[in-house]
């Protein structure tokens, strides 16, 4: 809530209760500014015990643990301002106009003293009831301003993972594309200068649209496309690649950059075999609903000595996941007949939670 919002609804709230006093005015009778003056005294009191609870009193006292003060302050101030609307009552009412007040004097010629209690407790239960609303909006606010201070830390906490993550993908996967063009010179310089052109565009997406907050899913397609095209050049013949892609040409949907990767490169890893016929499967699916990403690969997991590449692409593609893609997105992971599957589902296309 703006300040110029909190500011007009506090004017509202008090033009509403002001205009109590009009409620003691008859059809018979025409508004006299006395009149309403005398009957404002009550809802003034109002005022001066929210705002002295809104302004210092819940801060210095209620919110610093000294609730027990807080109770004893309030307790006194309701006491005296009951005193001095008793007094106001009873003593000013001759300021004004004795045929103004008349039902006011029989009232208090018929039994003054009952009366003017019954008044008064009805005068300090406003009061009361005017404190407690001034310490329940104030503790609101505060758990409000709290929960938009956690949320902005939190927020900036999740951008800075987001920005350590991408930082650590772009060596990772850099490392591991130029091995394959360096194999690859090797033997075959033409074919290197094509792969080298494959690489340039994937340079520029990792430099340039891997800083965005999302591309869109043709774009990251394109992105892996290359990078196939880039691992074909290096596979053995006994290598089946197939890369299927199903995106309606209307598609809008958005994705975080690079977000699927990571399960490429981790298929060409562990799925193919120098000595057994192998193979990898790319399944990629967009509508404005969802984006599925189903990588199978026949599996070859490396032997429990080997650490290289400790998994840290894998767990980066979890952490973006559940950063950027909390409570939608679907990860599963199986083996069947030695096959690894590994299908990710996301369900924000807009990349709404970004």
């Amino acid at each position: 809530m703006s300040k110029k919002t909190e500011i007009a609804l506090h004017i509202i709230a008090w033009m509403i209760i002001f205009s109590t006093p009009l409620m003691f005015t008859g059809r018979d009778v025409t508004f006299d500014v006395r009149r309403y003056i005398f009957f404002s005294v009550a809802p003034l009191t109002l005022v001066i015990v929210f705002y002295l609870n809104y302004f210092h009193l819940i801060e210095t006292y209620f919110l610093n643990d000294k609730k027990k003060q807080f109770v004893i302050i309030n307790t006194i101030l309701i006491i005296a301002l009951g005193f001095a609307v008793h007094y106001w009552m009873n003593y000013c009412i001759d300021l004004f106009k004795p045929e103004d007040f008349a039902h006011s004097r029989k009232a208090k010629g018929s039994g003054p003293i009952l009366g003017s209690w019954v008044f008064s407790l009805k005068d300090s239960f406003n009061m009361t009831l005017s404190c407690v609303v001034a310490t329940t909006i104030l503790m609101a606010k505060r758990l409000h301003e709290t929960e938009n201070a956690r949320r902005e830390a939190e927020n900036a906490k999740t951008e800075a993972e987001l920005k350590n993550l991408r930082a650590q993908i772009n060596p990772h996967f850099l490392l591991n594309t130029l091995n394959n063009i360096y194999a690859l010179t090797a033997f075959d310089t033409p074919r290197a200068q094509k792969a080298i052109d494959e690489l340039s565009r994937i340079l520029r997406h990792v430099l340039y649209d891997n800083e965005k907050g999302f591309v869109s899913i043709s774009e990251e397609v394109k992105f892996i496309s290359d990078y196939v095209s880039l691992m074909r050049i290096r596979v053995a013949a006994n290598v089946d690649i197939k890369f299927n892609i199903h995106i309606d040409e209307k598609c809008q949907a958005f994705v975080a950059p690079m977000i699927f990767i990571s399960l490429v490169e981790n298929a060409f890893k562990h799925g193919i075999s120098a000595t057994q016929d192998s193979f990898i499967g790319i399944d990629i699916k967009a509508d404005d609903n969802k984006i599925e990403c189903h990588i199978r690969n026949s599996n070859f997991p490396k032997p429990q000595n080997d650490h290289s590449g400790h998994g840290i692409g894998l767990t980066q593609v979890g952490k973006r996941l559940e950063l950027i893609y909390k409570d939608k997105y679907k990860w599963e992971k199986w083996t069947d007949n030695n096959v690894y599957n590994s299908k990710i589902i996301i369900y924000d296309t807009k990349l709404r939670n970004y």
